[in-house]
């Protein structure tokens, strides 16, 4: 796996999540929109979200409600910053997110498959609980 495969936008097709127990959820729902570019500086960007968002209606981006707030950050997840590819692993060293927990700390993805143009890149989440889970996200070339 190559930095340069990589470098361009890519356009989300599917993010699941799939527990140990047999669990599989959508953290979006299936109707999930979003990308991720890759520079070719070693900068990136993602971006995804609910296909069926709402719009505010009590208020604007500072003073709807806190309930359309919560909402509008649960329906999406936005970060950025660096990333390096070592073998099939993908690391994104974020800068800004909006989860305020990553900033400052690395995203490894696996590599599953980066060939005609299609991405797919899976981590493994919560490993050693009840939790435990992969999510696994499909792109294809934008």
């Amino acid at each position: 796996m190559s930095k340069q495969g990589m470098t361009g936008r890519w356009q989300i097709v599917a993010w699941e999540q799939v527990y140990d127990d047999g669990r599989r959820t959508y953290p979006m729902g299936q109707q999930v929109e979003g990308f991720i570019q890759y520079d070719p500086d070693g900068r990136m960007m993602c971006m995804l979200c609910r296909g069926d968002r709402q719009n505010f209606t009590t208020g604007g981006q500072w003073n709807a409600s806190e309930q359309e707030k919560a909402q509008a950050y649960s329906s999406m997840l936005a970060y950025a910053g660096t990333y390096s590819v070592a073998g099939d692993t993908v690391s994104h060293n974020v800068e800004l997110s909006a989860f305020p927990n990553w900033k400052g700390g690395t995203q490894k993805r696996r590599i599953e498959t980066m060939e005609a143009g299609q991405l797919v890149l899976a981590a493994r989440l919560e490993e050693g609980t009840s939790e435990a889970r992969t999510a696994r996200l499909a792109w294809k070339r934008a």
